[in-house]
């Protein structure tokens, strides 16, 4: 208890999600309104009902990055847009038939990412060792954050529109990494469930993961090793966690 006190205004500070952005991605922003029912991310979405109801089938496009500031390596940008794509892929393929030929497409875009701090990781990581519970402690400088922006069009209407933001807490279980986009690669998960949310018609219910996997290209849907990797260090590790690496990029 008195570990939490102690930490409580680091915690308040990092809880402070920027709001989410509104970079000029989106078809349109008219009639976003933010979502009150969210804890860890600030979100904003709107639905056109109606047209939501008779969608099926969905074509993914590939994620995009805006303004991602100087600081970025290629191989950091590869990373983080093939974890968005392999996510938006799991989630949407529980409700709907993925086909590029599909009259509902999905854009997605990276707005923002703030960078998870390597070096005080580690010094986050070894306190959870000497310092057990179910709650981990983070230094502010390892704090990273995303933000990212997505829609879905039929014929260039904008059925579905949602603007999503969530940066890591001190206190809490989001895991430090030594990969500056650690904090970002962790996020992309929430994110998808959100956008799948969103764009998921009224009623209709999660189904088995189709056979054979429309996802299969991203590798497991769930990875062991990572957990694994995440007990021996207390640090996310990428490589482990994340969607398998696309051939071409090997």
């Amino acid at each position: 208890m008195i570990r939490l006190l102690a930490l409580a205004p680091l915690l308040l500070l990092a809880a402070c999600a920027s709001a989410p952005t509104r970079s000029g991605f989106l078809s349109t922003y008219d009639g976003l309104t933010p979502r009150t029912d969210t804890v860890r991310a600030k979100v904003e979405q709107r639905r056109d009902e109606a047209s939501l109801a008779q969608v099926r089938q969905v074509a993914i496009e590939p994620t995009v990055i805006l303004n991602p500031g100087g600081w970025l390596t290629p191989g950091e940008r590869v990373l983080l847009l093939r974890e968005l794509d392999a996510q938006l892929c799991f989630e949407l393929s529980e409700r709907f038939d993925i086909d590029p030929a599909a009259p509902n497409k999905v854009r997605v875009a990276i707005t923002r990412v703030d960078p998870t701090g390597r070096a005080a990781s580690v010094a986050s990581a070894a306190a959870g060792f000497f310092i057990p519970g179910p709650l981990g402690l983070r230094a502010p400088g390892t704090l990273g954050a995303l933000s990212a922006e997505a829609e879905m069009l039929r014929e260039d209407r904008q059925i579905v529109a949602i603007s999503w933001s969530r940066g890591a807490t001190a206190i809490g279980t989001d895991d430090p990494s030594l990969s500056r986009v650690g904090d970002a690669l962790q996020f992309a998960e929430p994110f998808a469930d959100a956008v799948a949310a969103a764009m998921t018609p009224e009623g209709l219910k999660s189904r088995p993961i189709p056979r054979p996997d429309p996802c299969a290209e991203f590798g497991a849907r769930f990875r062991p090793e990572g957990w694994a990797a995440k007990f021996a260090t207390g640090l996310y590790v990428p490589e482990m966690s994340g969607a398998k690496a696309d051939k071409k990029d090997r």
